[in-house]
């Protein structure tokens, strides 16, 4: 009985051990080079939820719900507003762009690419050269990170 107390504190102790030190973050020098890079990517901005209500040609808009994870994964849910109640999923992997500030989503199959601008709490899709969109409607390219936005849109309900 009295090795099984003994090994169990041993194994109590280097549980507390890891857990005390795996809670602290380690702090880098910066150096003037690595201070200045500045992209998507890096920016604290991007992760989570995006919601907003994107133009249409033939239907009433796109309800679209971006979610960009850590991992650098996505999921993207569409729907097609006044044309169907279907709701349309899209999964894959996103990287920085070329230009600053700019991610590109490309699907799990590789058939679809898309372009978003970085924004402070706001994704801007972007055309498929990588510049905004303009005309009457640009503003409406706009989606709005989750935590920013009053009341999330929820796909399912209209």
């Amino acid at each position: 009985m009295r090795t099984f107390r003994q090994h169990f504190k041993q194994i109590l102790a280097f549980f507390l051990f890891i857990a005390t030190f795996s809670s602290y973050n380690l702090a880098f020098a910066e150096t003037a080079e690595t201070a200045n890079i500045h992209h998507a990517q890096n920016s604290i901005d991007w992760p989570g939820v995006y919601y907003g209500f994107l133009p249409c040609d033939d239907c009433k808009g796109i309800k679209s719900t971006l979610a960009l994870n850590k991992n650098n994964s996505y999921l993207l849910i569409t729907q097609n507003v006044g044309q169907s109640k279907r709701d349309i999923v899209e999964k894959g992997k996103f990287t920085s762009g070329d230009k600053s500030n700019t991610l590109v989503l490309t699907s799990r199959d590789g058939s679809t690419t898309r372009q978003y601008f970085v924004g402070e709490n706001m994704l801007i899709q972007l055309d498929n050269n990588g510049n905004r969109i303009s005309g009457k409607l640009a503003d409406r390219y706009i989606l709005r990170r989750s935590d920013v936005t009053e009341s999330p849109q929820s796909h399912s309900s209209h």
